[in-house]
């Protein structure tokens, strides 16, 4: 052995070191891996500013503004732009784009800072009493439209607020007395606080800080932005900087059963009464965005009340007049936003689409549709004339910054490392998309990710994963959460499978699911695991486990009573155990009632159809149940009692509990311990 050693090629001795240096991606690298995102395109198109964000060897993270001169062509990196010791957020430029804006929390609470482009000290512009949650700065560059959370009777008096938490805060007693929902929202309980807009003059150059503000929309009964993920792109200015519009529900003791945004005209300077500008629609309206000339205002809107899974149409509404009308009541996508273009002819937005969310360009004339870019997931985008900078992600790699044209056929390039240039020792599994005929005979598809050391003519331990949402999709796209490569990495296949009621594949399909939750998304997963068995003969049909999270933590609940024969082990993430105490227990409740198609009293046959705690006589697969406390979505009963369940059933479990995580886990320890835990499961279970 040692002879054939010695005469082996100079260029095999040569891969010898790399090849035994390769290695799969595992959830230590996934957590200190550098992410970007927010790119910023200078008036010019010039300049890409973005934000970046780093951990240290703690696993504690902090966000910095990093710029990039597109003008140049050699290979220079990016250059911090925003001062070492700083953790910023929030960036947006000034209209001349000498300017950017951020949010800080240096000097104790979150406030508003400028610096120039160009480099300099950054200059504190606000010093509020309250933090700045969202902002937007004035078209005139002279105020500034922010949100924070406060108790509206207070109005305009941000102190006020402040000095109401203090007293609660050293109350001796701690009850609090509830009169209506929401109680707890996502993983907060509520407080009184609503998110408010106010609006503050900004100091010139050299004076101090502002201090006071005037409310804009106290008087409306809703948060501005939405909880608990609204952002600014629930609000925006007009061009004369007169007046602004938001989004917001203002429903009362209906809020919890309710999607009905609506867009609210708001003086600016706090004296005229709100208008509600789109009363007539019953449905979500959501993210304004005025014409240059400010006669038009463009936004998204749902049809259906209670349904926050609704295609969301691209309107147009003409101010003066008030005629309404659909842009492209044809494309059969539900967009995510709005950017017009300089010469206001056209739309730019991301939307789910077959596996993948490109970015497209909408002509506001006709509705026309085209994909500008894709082939993965644009997260971010921003435009200037014709120069197009954005983030994409894929099933190998992070987000990356990437600068282009409009014009189709435009070169792209890449402006920050992709994951695998970041980790040069890993090996990523290579990925396929894969279609089937699924329920009603109707073409179904999925994705299949091949472990990182494959082989021809081996058999691998598949992981089977389900998504959450329903109304989701485990596409070509990147997730810190649920991460294919961290399985791949593992030594597994992955196969994912997005049954009806995924999004991206027309709104027919995503409205399948509803009522539906037990058949046709479960024949569809029954229907892709033995396609891809057939077209994938890498895929070990012996040694499989199924896990999901949210609605596919219901599903693997399912699964367990329904469907348990093919796996060796199941992982059940914050999935819903009994349907009733879930319709009950859970926050938003428009959710539950329109996928079970009525309150739990109304139809509560609706509600047992479909229910997992009815079968637990048939469960027999070891499972691994994970809760987080803070989870008000899914509340920790629900995975208590899958716990209990199998716990009392003698069957082989395990319980990770998070006392500090809501619905997702988020902290990177946690995030650590969990795929420890997962993967052990894994192993123990269908080896590697």
């Amino acid at each position: 052995m040692k002879l054939r050693h010695a005469l082996l090629p100079l260029c095999l001795l040569a891969a010898l070191p790399s090849l035994a240096s390769a290695r799969g991606f595992e959830v230590r690298d996934m957590v200190k891996l550098d992410r970007v995102s927010a790119p910023l395109l200078t008036a010019d198109g010039a300049q890409v500013i973005f934000a970046k964000r780093v951990v240290d060897a703690d696993l504690k993270a902090s966000s910095s503004l990093w710029i990039r001169d597109l003008r140049t062509r050699d290979l220079a990196p990016p250059k911090r732009l925003s001062p070492d010791g700083w953790n910023v957020n929030s960036a947006a430029l000034s209209a001349d784009g000498r300017t950017v804006y951020f949010l800080s929390a240096k000097n104790g609470s979150q406030q508003l800072y400028a610096m120039p482009v160009a480099g300099g000290a950054p200059r504190q512009l606000t010093d509020f009493a309250l933090d700045v949650d969202s902002y937007r700065v004035s078209p005139q560059g002279d105020r500034v439209l922010f949100s924070a959370g406060a108790f509206q009777d207070c109005g305009s008096d941000l102190a006020c607020t402040a000095t109401r938490l203090k007293e609660r805060e050293e109350s001796r007693s701690s009850g609090v007395v509830f009169d209506s929902m929401f109680v707890r929202h996502w993983d907060t309980w509520a407080d009184g606080r609503r998110n408010t807009l106010f609006v503050a003059p900004l100091p010139a150059t050299g004076a101090a800080a502002g201090k006071t503000a005037t409310a804009i929309s106290a008087g409306l009964a809703g948060d501005a932005p939405s909880k608990p993920f609204g952002g600014n792109e629930d609000f925006v200015w007009s061009p004369d900087g007169k007046s602004v519009v938001a989004s917001i529900r203002v429903q009362g003791r209906q809020e919890p059963w309710s999607t009905n945004f609506d867009l609210y005209r708001l003086d600016a300077a706090g004296k005229a009464a709100p208008v509600n500008l789109t009363a007539t629609n019953p449905a979500w309206d959501a993210g304004p965005v005025f014409s240059a000339d400010g006669k038009t205002l463009y936004y998204r809107a749902m049809k259906r009340p209670g349904f926050e899974a609704d295609r969301f149409g691209l309107m147009a509404l003409d101010l003066a007049s008030g005629t309404l009308r659909e842009i492209a009541p044809q494309w059969d996508r539900s967009a995510d936003g709005i950017t017009l273009s300089a010469d206001g002819s056209t739309i730019y937005t991301t939307a789910q689409d077959m596996g993948e969310h490109p970015l497209f360009a909408v002509k506001v004339a006709d509705g026309a549709v085209a994909k500008v870019a894709g082939e993965g997931s644009i997260s971010a985008f921003d435009l200037a004339g014709d120069t197009l900078a954005f983030t994409r992600n894929s099933l190998k790699s992070g987000d990356q910054v990437f600068t282009t044209g409009t014009a189709a056929g435009t070169p792209q390039r890449a402006i920050t490392p992709s994951a695998g240039e970041m980790l040069p020792d890993v090996d990523f599994g290579s990925f396929e998309q894969f279609s089937f005929k699924g329920w009603n005979d109707e073409t179904v598809h999925g994705y299949v990710v091949k472990p990182h050391d494959y082989q021809e003519g081996r058999k691998y331990p598949v992981a089977f994963l389900i998504h959450g949402g329903p109304q989701g999709s485990f596409g070509n796209g990147w997730s810190y959460r649920w991460n294919p490569q961290t399985y791949a990495g593992q030594g597994y296949a992955v196969v994912m499978i997005d049954f009806h009621g995924s999004t991206g594949y027309g709104q027919a399909f995503t409205d399948a699911i509803s009522q539906h939750w037990g058949d046709r998304p479960l024949e569809d997963l029954q229907k892709g695991w033995a396609a891809a068995q057939h077209k994938y003969g890498f895929l070990d049909g012996d040694k499989a486990c199924a896990l999901g999270a949210s609605y596919g933590g219901f599903m693997v609940n399912w699964i367990a009573g329904n469907w348990n024969e093919p796996w060796k082990c199941l992982v059940n993430h914050d999935g819903v155990f009994d349907q009733r105490a879930m319709g009950y227990a859970t926050e938003e409740l428009w959710f539950t009632e329109w996928e079970q198609g009525g309150t739990p009293y109304d139809v509560p046959q609706n509600y047992e159809k479909f229910n997992p705690v009815n079968h637990v006589a048939n469960w027999s697969k070891p499972m691994l149940v994970v809760q987080g406390q803070l989870d008000y979505r899914i509340p920790v009963e629900q995975g208590l009692a899958t716990f209990t369940a199998l716990q009392r059933k003698g069957i082989e479990s395990r319980f990770l509990y998070f006392p500090d995580e809501n619905h997702w886990v988020l902290k990177p320890h946690n995030s650590v311990q969990w795929h420890d835990t997962v993967n052990a499961w894994l192993k123990q279970h269908i080896g590697r």
